[in-house]
């Protein structure tokens, strides 16, 4: 069927078949099976480098009062949520379609609050990409006319850079639609860098340069916001895990170097001195001997200071969105026992809390090193680089210093016998990465790299209650599924507890899950990070409450099976939240990782997460 023909089908019938049931409706065919694959070819015809994706959609579970058919360049987003791409939307009373030029409406929501301040943020950058590419004025460049009722129809409204409309009772031929497509695709195309630039500086009222200083101090409001700020990257050696974090604070620099340190964990660590330091005698006086990751915490909170003196006073968004992430790389850090070296940040890690009012947040954090130091030691201010009229000076003496909140501790793990382990402790605190299954290496990408790491930034919510933006719908089927989960876990040392559901749900809201299908992706990282690197023992340890015969990771893989039926299962795949590639589509890691323990279970009569 023409393009022409889906369109005029399309509108004459959509109306008439939102009066009768969703599932199975005949429309989901027009629209995956008619209409999409015309456009993919169109966009193959165009581009042959498979760089785009097209995706359709008439709703998720219920009618969507705007259906949608979007295009979108992989290299620049592979999500409606953020971003710039082309779309055809459908008015709600089936009258017309538009194509448009539109921006990802749910970033900016996300990072520009309230609404007019993402309004603001939206028509900056219409103005920015019309006036750097004016042939998109020969199209309408006003506003449109959905007939929505909906806040996410009329969000559309709100975020079009371009558009044309075809009412329904003068759709053109499929020529004229033909060259419309491929009119918005040429500028599209050359628009990439712009678009990512757009999406890697904050603007402001101060701000209209589309092509900023390259110090400017500002971060990639499109970076993932990580549930907790401490991460182990666990996997063999070789793999690139200390260049991951290095490459993570090259994204945020903005021109400046001083935002990453490596620090190598010595086999003889074994108390929090080793990494905070201590006091001396050596010398004939008391001094404090500082070390790198001292004097980089202190940096990290300079650059906290920069944008904003009184740090007990309330951050906005827009100043956290222009404070940088510093990044701190623990190599081998399990050469030494973690428990003990690294108590000290392993407590405080939990006293942080964000406090939200509106849009302003507002941060507090126990001290790791204690206010009385400064009194005791007279060169511990110098020492730090600080100075003793600064304002950063009198909030250290007041409160001694707490952990940064910009500060992003990345511990890099390899697990063999000249290694320890990692009690449920530590995995509790933090975020862990199997990084050969977030990050693999793929020998046929060494010369010609096709996929590209997300970014990633500190958290700015410390406990799920205050995202009170949150989809209320995600988080009930999140609880749902976390319990599911714990019944299996119950009996054993390996439940978990609210710390875990937290989590999750910070989880859920950072990467804020359009339809089931995300959603379970959310889940399956989850548990790869949170559940499974919990769990080890033998079949005793792992036995299952119900059924002795039975180990608690067969019982979780039939959970599973019903929990994730989205993205588990042989035919099945899932988005890729971590990465951007040209597909952007992976197996269900815990499918994989589920078989691979259970396998090992039953070969050796052991087994845990790590290999």
């Amino acid at each position: 069927m023409s393009i022409k023909n889906c369109f005029e089908n399309i509108l004459t019938n959509l109306n008439k078949q939102k009066q009768k049931e969703f599932k199975n409706n005949p429309m989901h065919t027009v629209f995956q099976r008619e209409l999409k694959p015309e456009i993919e070819r169109l966009v193959k015809e165009y581009d042959v480098s498979l760089l785009y994706k097209v995706n359709a959609s008439i709703g998720n579970g219920n009618w969507a009062d705007v259906p949608w058919l979007s295009i979108l360049n992989t290299q620049i987003t592979a999500t409606t949520q953020s971003g710039i791409y082309p779309v055809y939307l459908f008015k709600a009373d089936s009258s017309g379609i538009y194509l448009c030029l539109i921006q990802g409406s749910t970033a900016l929501k996300e990072n520009y609050k309230p609404k007019k301040n993402y309004l603001d943020e939206g028509q900056r950058r219409k103005n920015l990409l019309l006036s750097k590419y004016p042939e998109l004025k020969s199209w309408n460049t006003h506003s449109i006319d959905l007939q929505s009722k909906t806040d996410l129809g009329k969000s559309y409204e709100d975020t079009t850079i371009a558009s044309k409309y075809y009412p329904a009772e003068n759709i053109p031929s499929d020529e004229e639609l033909k060259q419309d497509l491929y009119f918005l695709l040429e500028i599209y195309q050359r628009m990439k860098q712009d678009i990512l630039q757009l999406d890697q500086i904050s603007f402001t009222p101060k701000n209209n340069d589309l092509f900023p200083d390259e110090t400017m101090n500002t971060i990639h409001i499109s970076a993932t916001r990580i549930p907790k700020p401490f991460l182990i990257l666990a996997g063999i050696s070789g793999t690139g895990k200390t260049r991951f974090v290095r490459e993570q604070a090259k994204m945020s620099k903005q021109g400046e170097s001083d935002n990453y340190l490596l620090v190598p964990v010595r086999p003889d660590w074994h108390e929090p001195s080793d990494l905070l330091g201590y006091s001396s005698r050596l010398s004939g006086k008391d001094e404090y001997i500082i070390t790198p990751f001292l004097k980089f915490m202190v940096q990290a909170w300079q650059e906290i200071a920069k944008y904003q003196a009184d740090l007990n006073a309330e951050f906005s968004l827009e100043t956290l969105q222009q404070i940088r992430p510093f990044w701190l790389c623990l190599d081998e850090m399990n050469l030494a026992p973690v428990e003990q070296y690294f108590a000290d940040y392993l407590a405080i890690l939990e006293t942080r809390e964000w406090k939200t009012q509106g849009n302003n947040f507002v941060y507090a954090c126990d001290a790791i090193l204690h206010q009385d130091l400064f009194t005791q030691f007279e060169k511990l201010a110098y020492d730090l680089g600080l100075e003793k009229d600064s304002a950063l000076y009198r909030y250290f003496s007041q409160n001694g210093i707490p952990l940064p909140f910009n500060l992003i501790v990345a511990g890099t793990v390899n697990m063999d016998e000249t290694t320890h382990g990692f009690s449920r402790k530590v995995l509790d605190r933090a975020l862990s990465f199997d990084f050969s299954e977030f990050y693999p290496n793929d020998f046929g990408d060494y010369f010609t790299q096709s996929t590209q790491n997300k970014a990633l930034t500190y958290p700015i919510y410390s406990h799920a209650q205050h995202c009170v933006d949150q989809n209320q719908e995600n988080i009930q089927k999140s609880i749902t599924f976390l319990t599911a989960v714990n019944e299996v876990l119950g009996h054993t040392p390996f439940k978990l507890a609210y710390r875990a559901l937290n989590e999750l749900l910070l989880a859920v809201h950072s990467f804020n899950p359009e339809n089931d299908e995300t959603l379970q992706a959310v889940w399956d990282d989850f548990l790869m990070m949170k559940v499974l690197p919990r769990i080890e023992g033998d079949m005793d340890k792992l036995a299952s409450k119900s059924d002795d015969e039975k180990s608690i990771l067969a019982e979780l893989s039939e959970i599973l099976t019903a929990h994730l039926g989205e993205i588990w299962g042989e035919e099945k795949n899932r988005p890729d939240l971590w990465r951007e590639t040209k597909e952007n589509r992976i197996k269900c890691r815990t499918e994989l990782k589920l078989g691979y323990m259970i396998n090992k279970l039953e070969r050796v009569g052991f087994t845990s997460f790590w290999q």
